[in-house]
């Protein structure tokens, strides 16, 4: 977050004097670091590990997740060699996205209607429209993913915390996919999509419902992206908890594989479609290495020319 710049008294470093009311930054950073430290006071009483996250202090100290050199050097190494299949996936998504448009896709009224809902939340999340609630949503749907992943890996959760200043759980295992499951799961629109499956199972619906669905689907979908990113960029506890790098990798590669499920849904034929999308991918996968290895065997040869060998 951005610091205030101006002079400042002794003990408050941080704080412009002209300043008569606290800024929003500063009470989500008391308020959650508040909620962090109750969290490791209760995590040390039971024994738990505390999985914090939705909203991190703006200054922690780096040895608060102590991460072995070797372990950080590998994740690093592992990041690294997942970036190539990050571009391939993204490659892949946008080649069969235009290949979908060039089909007639874009003409379809599935598709003005998620685009929709994309441009409903896009404009009210940039307007900051009812801007406290909608952060409490987010950081509610994103305590109750990490809960989920715990419950799903056997885990218990023994505390939870989620409001507009922060939020955190306590629980009794954690790991990567626990950690991380907020950045790429959208949890709202997960919920949205089971109760809308319940209502048409039991209820039989005008097929305007569908058309509601999917704008919905565009808004919960587009909620979950624009909170994702606005939080990225905040020192998240997450993300430092496995190496920042690392992580960010990971929900990126996540992120492409969901966005090109979601295509492949939106298809006339989604098991085809899954198909074509994993032959495109295998294809470009082999051009860009053949790519790479011609340009590898090249310098090797200029070096060898140049007298390097």
């Amino acid at each position: 977050m951005a610091k205030q710049r101006g002079r400042t008294p002794a003990k408050r470093p941080l704080v412009n004097q002209r300043r008569t009311r606290i800024s929003f930054a500063e009470v989500l950073s008391q308020a959650n670091q508040r909620a962090h430290e109750q969290a490791n006071r209760r995590s040390d009483r039971r024994g738990m590990k505390s999985v914090r996250a939705a909203i991190a202090a703006t200054e922690m100290d780096e040895d608060e997740f102590p991460i072995e050199w070797s372990l950080r050097v590998k994740r690093i190494l592992f990041a690294i060699l997942l970036l190539p299949f990050c571009w391939v996936t993204l490659w892949t998504f946008l080649s069969r996205f235009e290949d979908s448009l060039g089909r007639g896709f874009w003409h379809t009224r599935e598709f003005w209607y998620f685009g929709v809902g994309v441009l409903w939340m896009t404009g009210w999340f940039t307007f900051r429209l009812c801007h406290s609630f909608l952060l409490y949503v987010y950081v509610l749907g994103h305590e109750l993913t990490h809960a989920v992943f715990v419950w799903c890996f056997f885990g218990k959760v023994t505390g939870f915390s989620a409001s507009a200043e922060g939020g955190y759980i306590t629980t009794t295992k954690t790991n990567m996919l626990i950690a991380l499951s907020p950045y790429f799961v959208p949890f709202w629109a997960l919920v949205f999509s089971l109760v809308y499956a319940a209502a048409k199972h039991f209820m039989d619906l005008a097929p305007g419902w569908n058309l509601f669905y999917i704008a919905m689907l565009g808004v919960t979908w587009t909620f979950h992206m624009v909170w994702t990113v606005w939080m990225l960029p905040r020192d998240q506890p997450d993300l430092r908890e496995h190496g920042t790098f690392f992580s960010l990798v990971v929900i990126l590669l996540v992120n492409l594989l969901l966005l090109a499920a979601l295509l492949c849904v939106a298809a006339e034929s989604p098991w085809q479609d899954a198909r074509q999308f994993m032959m495109e991918w295998q294809r470009l996968a082999t051009t860009w290495l053949g790519a790479v290895w011609r340009w590898l065997v090249k310098a090797c040869y200029d070096f060898r020319a140049a007298g390097a060998f």
